[in-house]
């Protein structure tokens, strides 16, 4: 018994220890959390979602999702080959071309309006503050900090480990104009050595102008936050960018829920939606969108085409590797909203509703 309680407390002491980490970030305080405290999200002590949100589905406890998740046997969790990719030389895209380039998962760029944008980039190769996990697919890690332009505004939607990247925020300091993030989210970043000034932190349906007659809107989204084991200390988010004849929906992670439905009156119709499809499972339904429900998301946000994401990178869920692109492509045959389905790095002509894409995913088993 004594064996066994050092072997816990000598457990406990290593993971209080190694969690001391810069790359676990650092909590609100200070002034910022003063600020987060004023937020009409942020209730007894943590951010809230607009409708009541489990994290699981009723009836399921966490202990029983972890045994299903460490045993489970479903075929083809990762591709069988390396990904069929394209390499797009993105320092010398013409400033003047409206294009946008997906590096798998939710990381992707694009130029809109002279401006060039970054989102959740996750460019180390892993998901995990865990070493030797979370690796991303053979084929799919491709693109590197050293292939990016100066970037104007880097998006960051929440601050999990597969949208906000510790090494790769960290490469990228010197190339970064301006970070744009909710609330919370700056703290990490500022100890991360972002300077202040870079770091613009805002609420839902705060509004931030990026150029004459460019802004862009933090809008709400169905998720939850935290690096630690303490959740909701910040807000996560989608975006909504504006310019005078183009509107961009950025969705971030997120379940379903009347918030789409709400930014589409307030903001729609839109050009494209970029949405979450992917690392999704009945489970958790509540916090992912399920193939089934975003052909009613992209109808809700008045979209004329959409983008599913979240996919193709990275093994998070119980599911097939392919099996989002898969599922989203065959129920979307019954829709009037076209999809698009670019190859990692293949450029995507924004103002191109012609472009035509592969269903690239078939050649991988």
């Amino acid at each position: 018994m004594m064996i066994l309680v050092a072997v816990l407390a000598g457990l406990f002491l290593f993971a209080v220890l190694y969690m001391k980490q810069a790359k676990f970030g650092k909590l609100p305080s200070g002034v910022r959390l003063e600020i987060i405290k004023k937020s009409p999200n942020f209730k007894d002590g943590t951010f809230q979602n607009l409708s009541p949100t489990p994290s699981l589905q009723e009836g399921k406890s966490m202990w029983e999702v972890m045994y299903k998740f460490f045993t489970d046997s479903t075929p083809h969790k990762k591709p069988s080959k390396a990904l069929p990719t394209i390499k797009t030389d993105l320092k010398n895209l013409d400033i003047n071309q409206d294009v946008l380039v997906w590096f798998g998962h939710s990381s992707y760029y694009f130029q809109l309006g002279g401006k060039r944008f970054l989102v959740d980039p996750v460019l180390s190769g892993s998901v995990s503050p865990v070493p030797f996990s979370g690796k991303a697919f053979e084929g799919a890690d491709v693109y590197w900090v050293e292939d990016f332009p100066e970037i104007d505004y880097l998006l960051i939607t929440h601050d999990h480990y597969d949208h906000l990247d510790y090494q790769t925020i960290i490469q990228l300091k010197n190339k970064v104009k301006t970070v744009i993030c909710p609330l919370g989210v700056g703290e990490h970043l500022e100890y991360w050595d972002y300077p202040i000034q870079k770091i613009i932190e805002k609420d839902w349906y705060d509004k931030v102008a990026l150029a004459p007659q460019m802004q862009i809107t933090l809008t709400p989204a169905r998720h939850f936050s935290g690096r630690t084991f303490k959740r909701n200390t910040s807000l996560w988010t989608s975006y909504v960018l504006e310019t005078p004849d183009y509107k961009l929906f950025i969705g971030g992670d997120s379940g379903y829920d009347t918030h789409f439905k709400t930014i589409g009156e307030k903001f729609g119709p839109f050009d494209l939606a970029i949405l979450e499809n992917g690392q999704y499972n009945e489970d958790w339904k509540y916090i992912h969108t399920l193939p089934e429900q975003i052909h009613q998301v992209a109808e809700d946000l008045q979209a004329e085409r959409f983008f599913p994401v979240h996919s193709s990178k990275f093994n998070l869920a119980l599911h097939a590797w392919k099996e989002p692109l898969e599922r989203v492509s065959q129920l979307n045959q019954t829709s009037n909203i076209p999809i698009i389905t670019p190859k990692i790095g293949e450029p995507v002509r924004l103002r191109d509703k012609e472009q035509k894409f592969s269903k690239w995913w078939e050649t991988v088993d």
